[in-house]
């Protein structure tokens, strides 16, 4: 079994470099089965959620060539629909976007029930709408989902809530389609963007991406041929930043979209932090303990689900009485037993916590329940006295390449070692 050990009560100092963003890798890598030919995806994460759509890409058919450790070509004109490897889709919740690509560029799919983390209720509902508002008949049943159709055409679809994922796979089976289709509240996120940008330099006809209205013209075929950057991690940037501030330390962010991180930013300023930022770069340091705050999450542009955890670190040791309101998953605060082990004062119930800050934690054995858990016990361990050990790293390589160097880069005294 494999553990990070950590020594804290370290301020962590220097630069980082953020990767390519997970959430909008797991979706492009997908999104290349639509293409009859090849293309190049550069700045992807060398994570292993991206790895592991790889090796699915592969069984289908698709031929895989690493240029470099952050960039693959992919030549999709020979896969076989019908060769989709069901157990390894059970591993990652993300292998849902197999459906979107493959009823668009075969007209059927068939995937395991995605899994993941495990945040509570993950329906795929509008998924299932869209899909079949676009014409398809879907079957969940035997532990699979199953999406067949004569053909796809253009429709209007109103998500009845906002969805990341289901905005991805309708917008994923309707580029081949026939006619318009209208996609209204549609999610916002910046991977959304970014899906959608690298779907038109294929030769998509997408338009609207980053509003709540988006309108898909559908094409005949996506050819290929060029070459697609991954958008940066809004979510790793976040984490660094956050980690700055719960280590008393000084970080520049490098490779990040601060347009991406302004209710992040808000929030640190808000707390007491001092952010500079500027573009493709900020500048996040620790003066003084930060204080109390009431955080509520929120699709993008809001506060996000996925720093919720490493926001929770930060006010488990700030100043006054703090909550944090989670909107969007059922079971995010997992995390917060692990810290009460490490001697924060926490009260969790339901879909809110109340922090009452406590002027330092303590080292414990502690648990990643899901991966951005697992990223806020790190942070948890470097801000703590004593030495901290994080089990379940599984849930953290899912989403975050080498964290353990880049903290270790910033002054960190962390170590992956392998407990028999």
């Amino acid at each position: 079994m494999e553990k990070l050990v950590i020594t804290g009560k370290t301020p962590l100092k220097g630069e980082v470099v953020i990767s390519g963003a997970k959430n909008a890798a797991v979706a492009i890598i997908p999104a290349t089965l639509l293409i009859n030919g090849t293309c190049t995806i550069e700045n992807l994460p060398n994570i292993s959620d991206v790895r592991l759509y790889c090796d699915i890409l592969t069984e289908i058919g698709a031929k895989i060539t690493w240029n470099s450790e952050h960039e693959i070509t992919i030549d999709t004109r020979n896969i076989d629909c019908n060769n989709i490897p069901i157990e390894t889709t059970r591993k990652f919740r993300a292998s849902y976007y197999l459906l979107g690509s493959l009823l668009g560029r075969c007209k059927s799919a068939k995937v395991g029930i995605p899994g993941g983390c495990n945040l509570g209720a993950r329906p795929i509902d509008q998924h299932i709408k869209s899909f079949e508002a676009l014409g398809a008949n879907v079957d969940v049943s035997g532990g699979n989902i199953v999406a067949k159709a004569k053909k796809l055409k253009g429709t209007s679809i109103y998500m009845d809530v906002v969805s990341v994922g289901a905005t991805i796979n309708a917008m994923l089976a309707a580029v081949l389609a026939e006619g318009q289709t209208i996609i209204d509240n549609a999610a916002k996120e910046p991977h959304i963007v970014d899906v959608a940008n690298f779907l038109n330099t294929m030769g998509a006809d997408i338009r609207g991406a980053g509003t709540d209205i988006i309108k898909i013209n559908g094409v005949k075929e996506l050819k290929g041929g060029a070459t697609y950057s991954v958008v940066p991690d809004q979510i790793e940037a976040g984490t660094f930043m956050l980690a700055a501030i719960a280590s008393k330390g000084d970080i520049t962010i490098r490779n990040c979209i601060t347009k991406h991180l302004e209710s992040i930013i808000a929030k640190v300023v808000e707390i007491g932090g001092n952010v500079y930022e500027n573009g493709d770069y900020c500048r996040v340091w620790y003066t003084r303990r930060t204080h109390k705050a009431t955080i509520k999450t929120l699709p993008y542009p809001g506060f996000p689900t996925d720093l919720q955890p490493q926001m929770g670190v930060v006010l488990a040791i700030s100043e006054g009485t703090s909550v944090i309101n989670e909107s969007i998953w059922d079971s995010r605060f997992q995390y917060t037993a692990e810290l009460n082990k490490m001697g924060a004062k926490i009260t969790a119930q339901g879909k809110s916590a109340v922090f009452e800050g406590v002027h330092e934690l303590s080292a414990a054995p502690v648990y990643a329940s899901d991966l951005r858990a697992g990223a806020a016990l790190i942070m948890a361990g470097i801000a703590a006295k004593g030495k901290t050990e994080v089990y379940n790293l599984h849930h953290i390589d899912r989403g975050y390449e080498n964290i353990e160097e880049k903290f270790r880069k910033l002054g960190a005294k962390i170590e992956r070692v392998i407990e028999e």
